[in-house]
């Protein structure tokens, strides 16, 4: 009898998609970073985004040292997205997952990622707790988001959540190329980018895999994009949020509420009535009750409770504040993610 030994299925190829802008200081430890994976059967599709100091230099010299690294020139208008539609475009793996110049993945990083996609199948996102690091003191704005962001991992509430910011770490999450394609890719080319692309995973389907171990090591500095670039101010951020929640939460049929009249307030019923939609507006100040703004006159809170089946959204920024709120319109047999979200 002879034993044939069966074909060891191939592993699948992970490609890794990374723009690249002016990050000569940090990039080599990003770079190394990757070449330290456990999962070794990956392609870097590094995009060089108009960079003006040595980070081409840096690129092509690790390319020559691994032939599983692909430098690129930004082959779109400047900028981050077209920089990501460059790298996908050249992409071939079955898998997808985005990396930022200036952060570092923990070894075991895309091993993990690919297990939870591998175990749960096509319709999937795999994304993991994220830490920040500095040279000095992480910014107490960056530290509250990890906390909280690593909070979903452990509750899997994401998409309950995902009007009060991005659920979803941008440089770490992992897809299937068919459900990233069927989410829209790059195409849109609307920022944040990030916060875009998690919209569409949810209003996709995309069911969120997390694994509950630090996978990204995130570096706070002071030259972030996402500290000072104009296309991550606010505004952009709520009139991301009112875009989608019409498309994808928004019932026609249900009154409509603004909590909080404050500045974001103020935005979002401006970003209401540009759409043609109609909504009342309550807020705790009692000074402002009975007076009309942009049309509409302001509520006490207690007249959500004369509308049937009301949508709330909380436009009220303090953390305390957001908690009693919660816990009253619970008591009135209101759920967050279905009757009332927070969108700040």
């Amino acid at each position: 009898m002879i034993y044939i030994c069966p074909m060891q299925q191939p592993s699948p190829l992970i490609s890794i998609l990374l723009p690249v802008f002016n990050a000569e200081k940090y990039l080599e430890a990003c770079l190394a970073s990757i070449l330290q994976q456990s999962y070794l059967h990956w392609e870097l599709w590094a995009v060089d985004d108009y960079s003006t100091d040595r980070s081409w230099e840096i690129l092509q010299h690790w390319g020559e040292k691994d032939t599983r690294i692909f430098p690129l020139k930004n082959q779109e208008s400047k900028g981050v997205i077209g920089a990501l539609r460059t790298a996908f475009e050249a992409s071939r793996g079955h898998y997808l997952t985005r990396m930022d110049a200036d952060d570092l993945m923990p070894p075991s990083k895309l091993n993990r990622l690919l297990s939870l996609l591998q175990n749960s199948g096509p319709g999937h996102v795999a994304t993991g707790k994220v830490q920040y690091f500095a040279e000095g003191q992480v910014f107490e704005g960056y530290r509250r988001y990890e906390s909280w962001l690593n909070g979903l991992m452990d509750s899997g509430l994401h998409y309950r959540d995902i009007y009060r910011e991005c659920v979803i770490p941008s440089p770490c999450w992992m897809v299937e190329r068919q459900d990233f394609l069927r989410c829209g890719a790059f195409d849109l080319g609307i920022y944040p980018e990030d916060y875009d692309l998690c919209f569409r995973f949810y209003q996709s389907g995309l069911i969120v895999k997390a694994d509950q171990d630090v996978l990204h090591l995130w570096r706070d500095h002071s030259s972030r994009s996402s500290r000072n670039s104009p296309l991550y101010a606010d505004n952009r951020f709520l009139a991301l949020k009112c875009h989608y929640f019409l498309a994808i939460n928004y019932q026609e049929n249900r009154p409509l509420v603004i909590w909080g009249a404050g500045k974001k307030g103020k935005l979002t019923a401006q970003l209401l009535q540009e759409k043609g939609i109609e909504f009342h507006w309550v807020c705790n100040t009692p000074s402002k009750w009975g007076k009309a703004i942009a049309g509409v006159v302001l509520q006490n809170t207690s007249y959500v409770e004369q509308l049937t089946k009301p949508q709330v959204l909380i436009l009220v920024a303090n953390p305390d504040e957001q908690s009693h709120i919660g816990l009253q319109l619970s008591e009135k047999g209101m759920s967050a993610g279905l009757d009332f979200y927070f969108f700040c």
